[in-house]
Parts: C-alpha cells; sequence; structure tokens
C-alpha cells in the first residue's frame, strides 16, 4: 500500500470513515431505545459500518488515495464502533461481560499503543490477521440473531485472535522502529 503524505484529507474515502464514526450514536439510539427489540436494526447497522469500512478502503487503495488521516482513523473508526456494540450489548445482557473486559482491554492497549507508535511516524496499516478479526467480529455479532451461545462462542474466539493480532502489530512495529 502507497501512503501519499501529501494527499489531501479531504476525499471520498475519508468522508465514508467519518460517516462510520456518526453511524456510532445512531447505533445507540436505536438499540438502547428498545433492545430487545431492536437487536436486529442494531446489527443492520453494524453491517451497514462494516460495509462502509471495506468500501472506503477499496476506494483508498483503487484510487490512490491512502491518506496518514485514513490510515489512522479507518481502524480508530472499527474499534470504536466494535467497542459501541459490544459495550451495548453486554449491558444489556445480549453477551457476557467477559466478552466486553476482553475486548476492551485489547483494544484499549491498540489505541494508547496506535498513539505512541505515531507519535513516533510510524504508521502501521491494518494487517490480513486484524482484518480477519475484524471479519470474524461481524459474523460472531451476525450469529447473535439467530444463536446467543453460537454468536458469543464466535465473539470468545474473536477476541483471542484480537490478542494474536495485536502482538503481530506490537512485532511489526518493533521491526520498524529498529529499522530506521
Amino acid at each position: 500500500m502507497k501512503l501519499e503524505k501529501n494527499s489531501s484529507n479531504l476525499n471520498l474515502p475519508n468522508l465514508i470513515t467519518l460517516f462510520r464514526i456518526f453511524l456510532i450514536p445512531i447505533f445507540l439510539y436505536v438499540y438502547l431505545r428498545n433492545p430487545e427489540e431492536n437487536l436486529l436494526y442494531s446489527v443492520v447497522i453494524f453491517f451497514i459500518a462494516g460495509f462502509s469500512d471495506f468500501l472506503d478502503g477499496y476506494l483508498a487503495r483503487k484510487n490512490n488515495l491512502v491518506t496518514p488521516f485514513g490510515t489512522v482513523m479507518d481502524p480508530l473508526a472499527d474499534k470504536l464502533m466494535l467497542l459501541t456494540a459490544i459495550i451495548s450489548y453486554a449491558i444489556t445482557g445480549v453477551i457476557p461481560y467477559i466478552i466486553l473486559i476482553l475486548v476492551g482491554i485489547k483494544e484499549t492497549f491498540m489505541i494508547l499503543g496506535g498513539i505512541v507508535v505515531y507519535k513516533w511516524g510510524i504508521i502501521n496499516p491494518a494487517n490480513r490477521l486484524g482484518k480477519f478479526v475484524t471479519f470474524s467480529f461481524y459474523i460472531g455479532i451476525f450469529t447473535l440473531l439467530f444463536s446467543k451461545s453460537l454468536g458469543t462462542i464466535f465473539l470468545f474466539i474473536s477476541a483471542a485472535l484480537g490478542f494474536m493480532a495485536g502482538f503481530s502489530y506490537i512485532r511489526t512495529t518493533l521491526e520498524k522502529k529498529k529499522n530506521r
């Protein structure tokens, strides 16, 4: 992936990323208004965010519009949407709190680590394992519509894979820092 440092941050992929952030309060409003009846609608909003994630990444790479803003904000938007869904589902009893705790620990370290390495001038775009973890969370959340126990199992697996992805980002960052 080519990172255009002088590219304008105001481009369609980055606007789509901002749209995804805008979906977070909509998700909260819809779901928390009536959790028992609005699980389906919240999952649909979550999937709209997921599709927009795929779309902005595709457009950025295809049109050479990859920017530092997008490289940082895209995964942050994903993390914020995921945390919003996991927190909402945990506090309403759809999933156990342990999933929230695991995801919260991992995402907190990833966000803080991302800020630190960004200050070092290192930007780590999403790798294949990280993208697979995101996909696995989508499967888990979708599965909640049909089976809360099976969805919970998928979410546990996703959380474990998330820690593996986190360690791979640490390894990549340390290699980049060493090679400077």
